[in-house]
């Protein structure tokens, strides 16, 4: 799942989680990159301190990392039976062909990649209201819009016109039921 910071994808995904759970699906995984790299930034390893300096200043640390921090992931919980969703990768079009390698070598079949779509405008106004202590600084905020649109809209873009990935865009800025119910709406006509 793919979006802007503020999109709802942290909530989105808890929604999703519980309607797979509710179909019987069992043994789901859940990545997320923010999740993963949040708590390496908090060590005190150099390379997490240089890293949590990008990041205060609103910045995007290098593709190594990110991948990292979702492989990392993947190594220590997949056991080999797991529906898997990846939250917030890829970044950067490097991150999408590491992905790219790791879903076939997982025996994932045909990744869907969900798109939710929200303006920099809408997700500023989230990000500001949600109180986190990373969302506090409009400077870093607005650095943070402007890798999303260099680095992660190619991305979204990408994979919009690749037929290897099923491709769903949502519009994101309706109420958390709206855009849960778009969203279910699409993959079911995927099936």
């Amino acid at each position: 799942m793919l979006g802007r910071s503020g999109s709802g994808k942290g909530t989105q995904i808890d929604l999703f989680m519980k309607y797979l759970e509710g179909k019987g699906v069992e043994n789901i995984v859940h990545s997320t990159t923010g999740g993963e790299f949040r708590a390496f930034i908090q060590s005190d390893s150099y390379t997490a301190s240089i890293a949590r300096e990008i990041v205060n200043q609103g910045g995007l640390p290098p593709e190594f990392i990110a991948i990292w921090a979702w492989t990392n992931n993947l190594i220590k919980t997949l056991k080999g039976n797991e529906t898997l969703i990846i939250d917030g990768s890829p970044r950067r079009p490097v991150e999408m062909e590491a992905l790219r390698g790791a879903i076939p070598y997982y025996g994932y079949g045909k990744a869907t990649v969900i798109y939710l779509d929200v303006s920099e405008v809408w997700a500023t106004d989230k990000l500001m209201s949600r109180g986190r202590e990373d969302d506090k600084d409009l400077e870093a905020m607005k650095r943070k819009m402007k890798w999303f649109q260099d680095d992660v809209i190619p991305c979204v873009d990408l994979y919009e016109k690749d037929s290897s990935v099923s491709f769903i865009r949502v519009n994101g800025e309706q109420t958390v039921e709206q855009v849960h119910a778009e969203l279910i709406s699409k993959l079911e006509n995927l099936i």
